[in-house]
């Protein structure tokens, strides 16, 4: 990928550069599905965590778990969730904005201090569309825009999934770009396009395309 197309993957509709990498082990949970499902999730966040050289774990010492998924028919199942609206602000104006734009997913980030991820929550409101997807390919693609801070823009076009053969994957360059962005030279976080001059050296030295 080109320094270019690597700035657009984290400049905002409002034309900002934002980047974010996890800063801690990701210790996942789901809401509202069978364990097999659990165990799908799980899957996923291991081999893409895998890719990336970051670490899982069953309890994040501060938050208990700090990848949080909710499957549900109705967005106004949420503010029902005891405690919701203390881990994610402004719990009901968001809501109201997803049921206005009929949306089907959202992702919810918090960051630490120096600016990494430190939680994540994965909303999927089960509609005719979610439901037709296999369950491994609709857990891999919220992983894959999870594991790190995308731009808003970034998948609007394009999926970050490809099939090959009978199999669901990550597509080879955002593999490629995940891989980079988690090079231990590489920050946790990062507000400059720069950055994406640095993903693409890191590209370069990895042989990524």
């Amino acid at each position: 990928m080109t320094p270019d197309q690597i700035e657009a993957l984290f400049t905002r509709a409002d034309g900002s550069y934002a980047f974010a990498r996890w800063g801690r082990p990701i210790a996942p949970i789901a809401f509202g599905v069978q364990d097999e499902t659990l165990g799908v999730i799980k899957g996923a966040i291991e081999a893409v965590c895998t890719l990336a050289g970051h670490e899982t774990t069953d309890m994040d010492p501060e938050l208990g778990s700090n990848f949080m998924w909710f499957f549900f028919r109705d967005w106004d199942e949420l503010p029902q969730v005891p405690g919701l609206d203390r881990m994610v602000p402004d719990l009901g104006p968001l809501v109201a904005r997803l049921k206005a734009a009929d949306a089907n997913q959202y992702r919810a980030f918090r960051f630490d201090e120096a600016g990494g991820i430190q939680a994540c929550f994965v909303f999927l409101r089960m509609d005719d569309a979610l439901d037709a997807l296999p369950a491994d390919t609709l857990v891999l693609g919220q992983v894959a825009q999870a594991i790190v801070l995308w731009s808003d823009l970034a998948f609007v076009a394009s999926s970050p999934l490809a099939v090959v053969g009978q199999t669901t994957v990550l597509r080879p360059d955002i593999a490629d770009v995940i891989r980079a962005a988690y090079d231990p030279v590489m920050p946790v976080a990062a507000r400059d396009q720069t950055h994406a001059l640095r993903l693409a050296a890191r590209l370069e030295v990895s042989g990524g395309t």
